[in-house]
This record gives structure tokens, C-alpha cells and sequence, in this order.
């Protein structure tokens, strides 16, 4: 898909710089089209999809639902070459992005949801068509927790052993 009202994917870190251009159109063809036909998606609470297919259906559904009124912003990004480099093939990167999702939709007894800050990684690499991402992940940043542990009833809860330290608002 060649949408000009996008930048080129000339470079790693426009990976980030698209996916937060088409999340706010909602525009999941060229969310999928970030990805390679066989990608990896594992999102948030650690749903997987394995194939662009999948990765558009489920972004599509989560765009007219969960997310239909939200938007994501690039706080930060950096880009880490594991082969290559910016003019050589082959070439592979890994593109870390730190965003900001404010204006989900309401749930449950959660009548309006917070900002959220997460970390993206995406594992992309150079291809005929430019820059393509062959497997990503989405992790929530919980501030001032270190892990999460599961209780007797099953419920999880982000949680710091460190007592008394300051915590880290990242």
C-alpha cells in the first residue's frame, strides 16, 4: 500500500512514526501493511497473532471498540541495529518506542480510563518495499511496580519489593 499522506519507510524509526499516524486515522490496512505477511503481535495482557491478517483484524476490532475514541502519541524512541546498518543489506533493527494512549473507552465501573505509557518493540528489517516489521510487542509501563504476582484468587496486581525507594514514573 503506497499512501503518500505517510512518510516513506525509508528508516527504522518510521515504523514508530507511522504506526501512531495510522492508529489515530484508524486506519488498520496500514497498520497491517507495517508488517510482513508472517509477523508476530503479542499486545498488552499477552494476546499473540501470528500473520498481518490477524494483526489488522484484531487492531480493527480494538479500534472500534476499545480504543475508538483514544489516541497514542511518540514520547520516545530508539533504534538498535542487530545487522547492518541504515545504507547496508542486509539490515535489521530493533526500534523501541514509548508512547502515551489517552481516550480509551469507558468499561465496566472505569467511567474514564487514564493516560497509559507504553513500550513498543518492533523487530523490523529491510525489505524490496522498504522497512518491514517481522515481530512486535506492546508492554504497559506500570510506574513505581518492578513485577506483577498473582494472589490465591487468581487476580494479578503490579507490585515493587523495594521499600521505601522512590519509584520510577518513566
Amino acid at each position: 500500500m503506497a499512501d503518500n499522506s505517510y512518510p516513506p519507510l525509508d528508516h527504522p524509526r518510521r515504523i514508530a512514526d507511522i504506526w501512531v499516524q495510522a492508529w489515530n486515522r484508524r486506519d488498520t490496512d496500514r497498520l497491517a501493511d507495517l508488517f510482513e505477511a508472517d509477523a508476530e503481535f503479542v499486545n498488552v495482557t499477552g494476546l499473540w497473532w501470528h500473520d498481518r491478517e490477524a494483526i489488522r483484524r484484531a487492531h480493527d476490532y480494538g479500534l472500534r471498540t476499545i480504543f475508538d475514541q483514544s489516541t497514542i502519541a511518540l514520547v520516545t524512541r530508539r533504534v538498535r541495529w542487530l545487522v547492518g546498518g541504515p545504507d547496508s543489506t542486509p539490515s535489521v533493527a530493533v526500534v523501541h518506542a514509548k508512547m502515551e494512549l489517552t481516550g480509551q473507552t469507558a468499561v465496566t465501573d472505569i467511567d474514564d480510563p487514564r493516560p497509559r505509557r507504553t513500550v513498543f518493540t518492533f523487530v523490523v528489517r529491510r525489505t524490496e518495499e522498504g522497512w518491514r516489521c517481522a515481530s512486535a510487542q506492546n508492554t504497559d509501563v506500570v510506574p513505581g511496580a518492578e513485577t506483577n504476582v498473582i494472589d490465591d484468587q487468581g487476580r494479578m496486581h503490579a507490585v515493587t519489593y523495594r521499600s521505601g525507594a522512590p519509584t520510577d514514573r518513566n
